[in-house]
């Protein structure tokens, strides 16, 4: 237990332990393979902008449009702020347990199926299999599929992506006010109204989608291997994980969706880039 027994001494302790606790934060950062997920994300947010333009604005989709979501999407950004807000979130966690469990099998295993599901589910004909079979383990209720509502409960994994997933669209909204698409009569009430409003079909795609990737994803582990990942979420430190996993994503998320907001507008406007 931490005593402080002076001003002093309490800041030379927290001098000399918070580049530990950093390191050790960027080592678990590695160890997860952030870097690699984040650079996935980006394909899909590239793949996403392409969409978006073709949607808004089908006639002014152009490489200047390409080239202004790439650089919306920049790895190196995503990358820094991502693990910087990581970091910052872990200050005062137990970090060391996190590395020790993905660090060894099974927590290893876990982190290498996650990323290949979530390669693959990039491929369109992939993705529709794979909400097949996780439509039918839900509707028959396998035992797999107990084991699997067990983790996503134990992770809040649906109410949070749901909360990201509304706070991204609300920062695309500001990008769009912000950018002058949308006119000046649009009050805040309404945008959250409108966002709001979008809430119940975003929670069932956000279900859908997490059930698919997890049933893919941990396919081919044991079930003794996924109850000890559902037992490790539940320790303190994987809340901790948890929690800091969403905070390092989300806020940069929401940048990039303000941002996008920002860039779709200078088109629907006919504005100069």
């Amino acid at each position: 237990m931490f005593h402080r027994f002076s001003l002093t001494a309490s800041f030379l302790v927290a001098a000399t332990a918070l580049p530990a606790q950093t390191d050790r934060a960027s080592e678990l950062f590695d160890v997860l393979e952030l870097g690699t997920v984040l650079e996935i994300m980006r394909d899909e947010g590239l793949g996403y902008g392409q969409e978006l333009g073709e949607e808004m604005f089908p006639e002014r989709v152009n490489a200047d449009w390409t080239a202004l979501v790439a650089r919306i999407y920049d790895l190196d950004t995503m990358i820094g702020e991502v693990e910087r807000d990581f970091t910052q979130s872990l200050e005062g966690d137990d970090v060391d347990a996190m590395i020790a469990f993905f660090n060894e099998k099974p927590g290893s295993n876990f982190v290498d199926l996650e990323i290949s599901a979530r390669r693959a589910l990039m491929d369109d004909a992939v993705e529709e299999a794979s909400q097949d079979a996780a439509a039918i383990a839900m509707a028959d209720e396998t035992d797999r599929y107990r084991l699997v509502q067990d983790f996503v409960e134990a992770n809040s994994l649906v109410d949070s992506n749901v909360v990201g997933a509304l706070n991204a669209n609300y920062a695309f909204y500001t990008g769009l006010i912000d950018g002058g698409a949308l006119g000046g009569d649009l009050t805040e009430d309404q945008i959250l109204s409108d966002v709001w409003g979008q809430e119940p079909e975003i929670r069932q795609n956000t279900t859908e989608w997490i059930y698919s990737f997890l049933l893919m994803a941990y396919e081919p582990m044991s079930d003794e291997d996924l109850q000890a990942y559902i037992a490790f979420s539940q320790t303190p430190a994987g809340q901790q994980l948890n929690e800091a996993l969403f905070e390092g994503f989300d806020d940069v998320f929401e940048e990039i969706s303000r941002a996008l907001g920002l860039a779709a507008s200078q088109f629907m406007i006919g504005a100069e880039l």
